[in-house]
Order: C-alpha cells, then structure tokens, then sequence
C-alpha cells in the first residue's frame, strides 16, 4: 500500500490530507475520508488505508488546516475547532469542497466515482457535502452529527448511508426522525441503520466514557464496516 501526505487548500487556508491506495494502473474510485472532532489524526488516517484495502484510494481530508489537531478527551480544544464550522455550514460546504476538488486530482483517482464517509462531526461534513448539491456517488455518516444547519439546501443527488446508534445522546430520536423526513421530502435515496443498545463513537476503540456517550462497541463496528462496504459496491 502507498500512502503520502498531500498538501491542497481552501482559498488561503493551508490544508493537508493523507492518501493511501494500492499500487494500480488503472484509476479507481474515490472515498473521501472526514474525520471526527479532533481532526485528521490517526483514527481518520487509518480509515483511509481501510478503504484503499477495498480497492478504492482513500483520501483523509483536513477539515481544520495542516497542522491544527484536536486531541483525545480535550473536549473543550475539540469543541474551539469543531463549532465554527457546525455553526455556518456555508463555510463547511466550502471547506469539504475543496477536498472534493484536491481528491479528484490525484492522478490514481477516477474522477466520476466518488464517495465521502465520516466520523462523528465528519459525518455532519458529508452530509453537508450532500445537501451542498455535490456530485458525488454516495455519502456515509457513521455515527455523525444529522440536524442541518441553517443553509439551504441544493439538489441532494448522492445516495445517503447513515449509521447511528439508537442510544447516542448528541443524535436524540427527534433529530433521526427530522432527518429521515427531511430525505424523504428532497426524494433522496437514503438508508439509516440503527444499532440498539449503542452510544456515540461506537466505531473508535478509545471511546470509553459513557457520561458524555461516547462508548466503542465492538458489534456495531463489525456492521459498520460490512454496511460500508456494501454500499461502495453498489456505488461503483
């Protein structure tokens, strides 16, 4: 597997992703990789070697610029990068985009196969790609932030995979319910997989603090990943 770091930007934001994929002479999809909270940090980077080892290149995008990281359990640091973007969804849409943009320019990628994923506020970020009119196979929220923001939305033309545990507080039944009804109405091809007994981050091995919800379950991680990889396959 070949992976590198790769700098883009986002007007005069610098930004950095990590790339990884299997040495190939032929184009392949893209699987843009949005990461949680505490930014492109292992956890996202590790993701993206996942879907390079499914055939595809995987592109860990960088949502707060190079060089900006969270870190684990500094909820406040992590809230200071993560609410600026929650709160003017305009500049996320930008933001995402620009990774958009980066990703299709890697010379190993095909440039009409894409798809984005993400983690927690990463799946908030695809999402918003989504609703953002993108033109982009398929996005997957995997236990992500639903509730839109207060930009309007664009023609949402990507199939729409979110996977959610039915016990997250951040996610309540009354932000799954508008979401679905939201899709619903914009005539999206969409899928929600809820997992019982399952809290926030249940796909991170270090969420372990069911005070504020963030809990791994091992269970819901192996569905996670078999659901994925289903949908990527239908995709391309």
């Amino acid at each position: 597997m070949i992976t590198q770091h790769l700098d883009y930007s986002d007007g005069d934001t610098a930004l950095e992703a990590y790339v990884a994929y299997e040495e190939t002479d032929v184009q392949k999809p893209l699987v843009l990789v949005a990461h949680d909270w505490s930014g492109r940090r292992e956890f996202a980077c590790q993701a993206a070697e996942r879907v390079a080892g499914m055939g595809y290149v995987g592109f860990a995008l960088d949502m707060y610029g190079k060089g900006v990281f969270g870190a684990d359990g500094d909820t406040d640091l992590n809230a200071s990068l993560m609410n600026p973007f929650a709160s003017d969804r305009a500049l996320l849409r930008q933001r995402i985009r620009a990774a958009l943009v980066a990703g299709r320019n890697v010379p190993q990628v095909d440039p009409t196969r894409v798809a984005a994923m993400g983690y927690c506020f990463g799946g908030m970020c695809v999402l918003e790609l989504a609703r953002s009119g993108a033109d982009v196979q398929g996005v997957i929220s995997i236990h992500g932030i639903l509730a839109p923001g207060d930009t309007a939305n664009e023609e949402i033309v990507a199939k729409v995979l979110c996977l959610h545990g039915h016990d997250d507080p951040m996610v309540p039944p009354e932000q799954v319910l508008a979401f679905e009804t939201e899709m619903s109405e914009a005539g999206v091809d969409w899928q929600l997989h809820a997992y019982g007994g399952t809290m926030h981050a249940f796909t991170n091995p270090a969420a372990n603090n069911p005070d504020f919800g963030t809990v791994y379950n091992v269970v819901a991680e192996s569905r996670t990943y078999q659901s994925l990889a289903n949908f990527l396959t239908e995709l391309f």
